[in-house]
């Protein structure tokens, strides 16, 4: 059968970009759908590249650096104009390197909305008309959207993630629904811009997949800019009439708050509940993303999924790493697998990022492990950023002295933990960085101090048995 496509694409965010130009490189008819009318995904429009530059704004506008952090200083009030005007700024500048990059390898881009007709043919509505387009392979990369609020969403009191973009003020209070990784972003953003923010989540530690002392410090730290958690408790009811500037939220355990915004932010759901799933032979799970092998194929052999429409770990690098993969299997070409050890970066203020394994992680498997300590405040270039309470920590195997996990919380954390991951990923270890040299004054010199820190440790214990 002649198709129109060798493959199309569903979605341009970072899955779907990187799966289109790795299979344009080795001559293949590629299109991308895209629902939007520019390209770019969730992932630039409304969330990694809004959020992240949301956040280098909210600290640049209030003049907050390592330098002033915990210390008394006079702050202007940035408008969110200001804001958004940065955030702005930068999405249209991202837009036209997505979209050059698409046009220099000839990848055709469809506007509308898609929809499967059969495991092979898409329909796809751009308003006025639709047309038909049919390939050998699909990837679904449609991405995600925030899971519903319990009452009407009116982005204006009561708000999900995607609205920040759009908000027209800056509310003077803000309670924020949830404890992951967007929850606790926005709730350091919007504390740091003087807004009295109250943060509830259901479990006792908010992200518990991170390592624990660097969640307790990041508790700590936002405790100490006036955020107020609500841990352990759920929402019994949330109220928002008609016209009314202030929301009111009922706990279970029976306290009420009231707030100008509620910020509702439990998870996302794929984005699949218009691609009529059913006639491409598939089925989603209760949260609409798609079960794939290893090679991201679905239960249909010539459909593949990428991104955060397939789960965890939903991050826009990893996304963009599956979707390369994603071709490869389907053209045959030979490829690695993704090494296990990926980076996180979660960008509160302070940011924190860690890669490899925690101490509960091999607490749990029995591990024997030792950790080296770095602070901020023993560390040049932490004087120098005036950052002094950043916190830094390595993990080894006590017995091989391989490198077996990174965590940081600070100034630049999710840049300081690439040296860890590529040492890591070659089965490095303890005497590497003993032994390397690193320059001076740098925040890397935090990988010199921990490995000393855990040496001794090792040193202690080894003379303690002898």
């Amino acid at each position: 059968m002649a198709y129109d496509y060798d493959l199309i694409v569903l979605g341009s965010g970072p899955a779907g970009q990187r799966a289109a130009v790795q299979a344009a490189k080795i001559g293949k008819r590629v299109a991308i759908v895209e629902r939007r009318r520019m390209v770019g995904g969730v992932s630039l429009h409304t969330g990694t590249v809004p959020s992240k530059t949301f956040r280098e704004a909210v600290l640049s506008l209030t003049h907050v650096s390592a330098l002033s952090a915990g210390t008394p200083t006079h702050r202007p009030k940035p408008t969110i104009h200001d804001l958004l005007h940065r955030v702005n700024h930068v999405i249209e500048r991202e837009l036209d390197v997505v979209a050059r990059q698409l046009s220099r390898n000839n990848i055709d881009l469809v506007s509308g909305s898609a929809r499967f007709l059969d495991p092979h043919t898409i329909a796809i509505d751009g308003g006025a008309m639709e047309r038909h387009a049919s390939a050998e392979h699909i990837l679904i990369a449609t991405g995600s959207i925030p899971a519903d609020p319990p009452v009407p969403c009116d982005h204006k009191t009561i708000l999900t993630s995607d609205d920040i973009v759009n908000l027209k003020r800056i509310p003077k209070s803000l309670a924020v629904i949830g404890g992951g990784v967007i929850g606790i972003e926005y709730a350091s953003m919007f504390a740091e811009l003087g807004v009295e923010v109250t943060l509830i989540d259901r479990h006792a530690r908010p992200l518990d997949f991170c390592d624990t002392e660097i969640v307790d410090e990041l508790i700590h730290q936002m405790r100490a800019r006036r955020v107020t958690f609500r841990l352990g408790e759920a929402v019994k009811c949330l109220h928002c009439p008609d016209e009314a500037e202030m929301a009111t939220i009922e706990l279970e355990s029976g306290k009420t708050i009231e707030v100008e915004a509620v910020l509702y932010s439990i998870g996302r759901v794929g984005n699949t509940a218009t691609l009529d799933m059913e006639k491409s032979g598939l089925k989603t799970d209760d949260r609409g993303r798609l079960k794939v092998d290893a090679q991201f194929r679905t239960e249909v052999a010539h459909i593949s999924a990428a991104g955060d429409v397939i789960g965890f770990p939903a991050l826009a690098s990893t996304s963009s790493e599956q979707g390369r993969l994603a071709v490869c299997a389907m053209f045959g070409l030979e490829a690695k697998p993704a090494p296990a050890g990926f980076p996180y970066g979660i960008y509160a203020i302070p940011e924190i990022s860690m890669v490899g394994a925690t101490e509960e992680e091999l607490t749990k498997n029995k591990i024997p492990y030792e950790v080296g300590v770095a602070r901020y405040a023993e560390i040049a270039r932490g004087q120098i950023l005036g950052d002094d309470s950043g916190l830094f920590k390595m993990i080894f195997h006590r017995e091989t002295r391989k490198l077996l996990g990174v965590h940081c919380i600070g100034t630049q954390a999710t840049e300081l933990v690439h040296i860890g991951q590529a040492v890591l990923t070659l089965g490095g270890g303890l005497d590497y960085f003993l032994e390397t040299v690193f320059n001076y004054p740098t925040l890397a010199e935090c990988y010199k101090v921990a490995a000393y820190n855990a040496a001794n440790h090792m040193r202690a214990k080894s003379a303690t048995t002898a």
